[in-house]
């Protein structure tokens, strides 16, 4: 199976990349499940169902979340009646479900969303509930599994790998809007620390940078916003699963002024 990921979408630009490109990624591409993480979508903060049915309208099968799942309240429903998923290691008594198991190209993939704990709300072990969950889902005969891991430190998301690289197909990291540049194959488990954000490129994570700069100088806060204009990028990551192994993987940055790069994942030795 052809599966891609595209990280944190933030507010109207994002949005706005994926209702541009995403359609024809999906051809060109062939690609057979598309997963999306939305909890920047609107405006910075959560996701709206107004937003939530737009973005399901380009092209998207499923969508994960963060630490900003709830910032929109009327999420709560969408738990529901689409495929949106949260954290996993969030308590159970919270609505909604961070992993779920779908049929793709005559297969079944795993998808698990976890987030940290560094600079993060309180949630339970994100490394035990990842072998745990992982177990299980062996068990049900699961044998392709991916994993959007949103977490502030890159040394939570390397310790991620570390604990599951040759037992899952792959670990993508979002949070930090910053993509890094370490995409990898390791003992069949596709790896990259962050993708990076879909929305504005030319700012500070896709927001005006105004607030940011008011914090950093003077250590006085305020509200972020999103630019009403701004330099656009879309970071998408497309893996090839079979029998629980990513075979290869690569990256592609759409930019609005029409650039495309790609760049493969290099597979250890």
């Amino acid at each position: 199976m052809k599966i891609a990921f595209i990280g944190d979408v933030v507010g109207k630009p994002g949005r706005d990349m994926l209702e541009k490109h995403l359609k024809t990624i999906r051809d060109e591409q062939s690609l057979d499940f598309v997963i999306v993480n939305y909890e920047n979508a609107s405006h910075g903060f959560g996701l709206t169902q107004k937003n939530c049915n737009e973005l399901f309208s380009y092209g998207i099968d499923v969508m994960t979340g963060g630490n900003h799942s709830w910032d929109k309240k009327d999420i709560i429903p969408l738990f529901d009646t689409h495929e949106i998923l949260r954290p996993h290691n969030y308590p159970e008594e919270v609505s909604g479900t961070g992993c779920k198991v779908y049929e793709v190209a005559g297969e079944k993939l795993g998808l698990l969303n976890l987030m940290g704990h560094f600079s993060m709300p309180q949630s339970d072990n994100a490394f035990r509930c990842a072998k745990l969950t992982v177990k299980e889902l062996k068990e049900q005969g699961v044998q392709n599994i991916f994993i959007d891991f949103h977490a502030e430190a890159t040394s939570e998301k390397r310790g991620m790998m570390m604990l599951l690289q040759g037992q899952v197909s792959g670990i993508i990291g979002t949070h930090t809007h910053v993509s890094t540049d370490d995409f990898q194959i390791a003992k069949g488990t596709a790896y990259l620390t962050d993708i990076g954000l879909t929305g504005c490129r030319d700012n500070v994570i896709g927001m005006d940078e105004k607030v940011p700069l008011k914090m950093f100088l003077t250590g006085m806060k305020g509200h972020f916003d999103i630019p009403k204009k701004c330099k656009k990028i879309l970071q998408i990551a497309i893996m090839d699963l079979k029998n629980g192994k990513c075979e290869s993987a690569y990256k592609l940055k759409y930019f609005c002024n029409g650039n495309i790069l790609k760049s493969d994942a290099w597979v250890e030795d």
